[in-house]
């Protein structure tokens, strides 16, 4: 009785998400990155299904908890076909458990002397591509650990491999459900709203389909902003240290915590009170986070691990190019003016630019408590990306768990319009249509511009 009233009450919901799983299905199993036509209308299909998923159910946490953990699930058997990254998770795994240092050796220097140190060798090799393959590997400790549970757990079969790694993102966003309800109710919102992460069709097909593990970073990350609004910093270090040490992104967010860390002193016994920075509670905050990530890269080290990971990490800055927006306006001035590409300049004064930009925010920017300092986070990653030479489309998965409890809407917007940079693999070149990028990023940045402005329109128009 209950369970035909269930389906009564319910129908149109479970029509959507019996439709959503068959789409998941075709994009899981039925899809290659090539096909350009099919790729975006599965994903615009997935978006309007998650969209009146979360609109018409949104006060059924059980129920919203239910389909996405089930589209998650219809991608356990499937090789990713959107990305090639999860040869080289593997083969970093299966190296650590040989005994050798991933940091030390790239796959190229094997396979080009016909050496074979681990199972399956050529084949990874030859699906992870000769880019990848002739660098030194850029993934910090804690996802090297995540690869090697892939290889303790299936040294022999690559489909074992990436059921292992993809039930560890899962896990991750389980957790990060599980944070971020409660941030949200720290924050007096509508914990239906962490469903714009957990339920986006992005989401799900960048992370548990292809692959990338800045969901397990956000996991770590949420935890942590989840124990420091609980003013349990201490403990928030270690584990902010453990987000650094899946990805080096939260870096970026460290000077952030500046004016996070205030207390309040009477200086007059009526009404006035100030706030000063608690440099010992601050300086002791970056120091567990910097003694912290330095053990987890400890039983690597070497002068030759120090030499190729900076310079590994380097090249996303000075040579590779893919996705960007302000760059690319750079680089064709730097073309009319020199002749040539200016990336090496243009990507080191980048650097600095940002630099300075997320220091002016850390001083300049009022931070009075934990939502602020999200909303600032958020600010300081996406003027990082508008700037940056390479923006992958899962690096967009941080901008969107952070605007989960702001008021900004651009993130959403670019989890759907980056699809858009996958049409550079429909040609043989993988060569990008700068029009099309102009597109993603003209509809972005306007969304960015009416997240900016319109509180402050709104504001004067009715002072």
């Amino acid at each position: 009785m209950q369970i035909s009233y269930f389906i009564k009450l319910y129908k149109f919901q479970l029509l959507l998400t019996l439709s959503g799983l068959l789409f998941y299905w075709a994009f899981a199993y039925n899809l290659s990155r090539t096909d350009s036509i099919k790729l975006l209308t599965l994903y615009v299909a997935l978006f309007v299904l998650s969209y009146k998923l979360l609109q018409l159910t949104k006060h059924n946490i059980q129920f919203l908890t239910w389909i996405a953990f089930g589209f998650r699930a219809v991608f356990i058997l499937a090789i990713p076909n959107l990305s090639q990254d999860f040869y080289r998770f593997i083969w970093d795994g299966r190296m650590i458990l040989e005994g050798f240092n991933p940091y030390l050796y790239t796959p190229e220097s094997f396979i080009s002397a016909s050496n074979f140190p681990i199972n399956q060798a050529q084949q990874l090799y030859n699906g992870m591509g000769l880019l990848n393959a002739s660098h030194f590997t850029n993934y910090p400790p804690i996802n090297q650990l995540c690869f090697v549970l892939a290889g303790i757990f299936s040294s022999k079969s690559i489909l074992g491999s990436v059921i292992t790694l993809r039930l560890i993102i899962i896990a991750a966003d389980l957790g990060i459900l599980y944070f971020g309800k409660r941030l949200l109710r720290q924050f007096k919102l509508p914990e239906h709203l962490i469903f714009w992460y957990i339920l986006n069709p992005f989401i799900i097909i960048e992370l548990t389909g292809n692959l990338h593990f800045e969901g397990v970073m956000l996991f770590f990350l949420i935890w942590s902003l989840y124990l420091l609004e609980k003013n349990k910093w201490l403990l928030a270090a270690i584990v902010f240290a453990c987000s650094v040490s899946v990805k080096l992104i939260p870096l970026l967010f460290l000077p952030l915590f500046f004016k996070w860390f205030k207390k309040e002193e009477t200086i007059n016994s009526k009404t006035k009170r100030t706030k000063k920075i608690n440099l010992l509670k601050l300086l002791s905050f970056y120091s567990i986070v910097g003694i912290t990530t330095i053990c987890f890269f400890l039983p690597f080290y070497s002068s030759e691990f120090l030499t190729n990971y900076t310079n590994t990490v380097a090249l996303w800055f000075q040579n590779f190019e893919f996705n960007a927006s302000i760059y690319y306006l750079l680089r064709t001035i730097g073309y009319w003016i020199s002749g040539y590409n200016q990336i090496a300049i243009i990507g080191k004064l980048t650097a600095i630019f940002i630099f300075i930009f997320v220091v002016s925010l850390a001083i300049l920017k009022k931070v009075n408590n934990t939502k602020q300092l999200i909303a600032t986070m958020l600010i300081a990653l996406s003027v990082y990306y508008f700037t940056s030479t390479t923006v992958h489309p899962w690096y967009v998965a941080t901008l969107v768990l952070l605007s989960v409890f702001t008021d900004y809407k651009f993130p959403l917007v670019w989890s759907f319009m980056i699809i858009f940079s996958y049409l550079a693999y429909a040609n043989s070149n993988n060569s990008e249509n700068l029009w099309i990028i102009a597109f993603e990023y003209i509809v972005v940045f306007s969304v960015f511009l009416l997240d900016i402005f319109k509180p402050k329109l709104l504001e004067t128009k009715f002072s």
